[in-house]
């Protein structure tokens, strides 16, 4: 099945699973009823999937459906401990196929029914369809992937996920449904990003939803991830190549980087009181 998303063309496969219940560094477990993800972010860090599977192919040119989901977990929360559950960590849950398949969804009736904790994190407005499950339900949280409001720049990094003003509206709704709510903001990107100006914006944000709490997050050179942000920094931004090849890969470089940004992450969440609320990711 070959369906045409935007401009590229992304293939959709139904496949089955052995398991969808899986041990994670994240949470407990993590859940991910696709392989692949449609939104084709270009710092996405789980296209170390693609060692496994999918060897050579595009981040963003395939997903795999895997149409059993429900039926295994079905049988996985009667024989595992209960713990908490991160939906999704190489995916997103609610990227398009979601809307139809409706698998993330299933999963979730069963994960909450058997009393699973569970942490949301997305770029998706679909979400907000499945927040009636979620409301009064105890060890519930739900995040959303906050990088930049400038749209020029979302749209080179994340072509295909909902813009920044969407996912927030589906925040506000979550907290009014009184679910606890966080932002993740990052991966911060090295000059196009990481400005005060923009992470003045994005830190007013979070504190106008009313987040619980938020984290920062820098860039980081997962596998697959700078040949990516290279081919698109090439194109767009060719001044910046060798800044980010050195922020990535060069120790001292990337240690002072890192130390500037923190302290600038830091002392502007301290101007907009949001102290308490930061957990900062490097």
């Amino acid at each position: 099945m070959v369906r045409v998303s935007g401009s590229p063309v992304c293939r959709i496969a139904e496949v089955e699973c052995k398991s969808v219940l899986n041990k994670s560094g994240i949470a407990d477990y993590a859940l991910n009823c696709y392989v692949g993800c449609e939104h084709g972010c270009r710092y996405c860090y789980a296209r170390f999937a693609t060692r496994f599977s999918h060897a050579g192919e595009r981040w963003g040119s395939f997903v795999d459906v895997k149409v059993n989901a429900p039926q295994v977990l079905a049988h996985e929360v009667k024989r595992k401990r209960v713990g908490r559950v991160f939906v999704s960590s190489v995916c997103d849950g609610w990227q398009p196929e979601e809307a139809g398949y409706r698998l993330t969804r299933q999963c979730l009736e069963i994960l909450l029914y058997y009393g699973f904790p569970i942490t949301i994190l997305t770029k998706s407005a679909l979400a907000g369809r499945d927040l009636d499950l979620l409301s009064s339900k105890k060890g519930v949280e739900f995040g959303v992937t906050i990088t930049t409001f400038d749209e020029g720049l979302r749209q080179l990094i994340e072509p295909r996920s909902a813009p920044p003003a969407e996912r927030l509206a589906v925040l506000a709704e979550a907290k009014a449904r009184g679910i606890r709510t966080y932002v993740f903001v990052g991966p911060l990107m090295p000059y196009l990003s990481d400005t005060e100006e923009s992470m003045a914006q994005l830190l007013k944000a979070v504190r106008e939803i009313g987040a619980d709490h938020f984290y920062i997050d820098r860039l980081n050179p997962r596998f697959g991830v700078w040949p990516s942000l290279r081919d698109m920094l090439r194109v767009y931004f060719p001044h910046l190549v060798e800044e980010y090849r050195n922020i990535l890969f060069d120790g001292r470089s990337r240690r002072e980087y890192s130390q500037r940004l923190g302290s600038t992450a830091i002392r502007l969440v301290r101007k907009h009181g949001l102290d308490e609320r930061m957990r900062l990711c490097f």
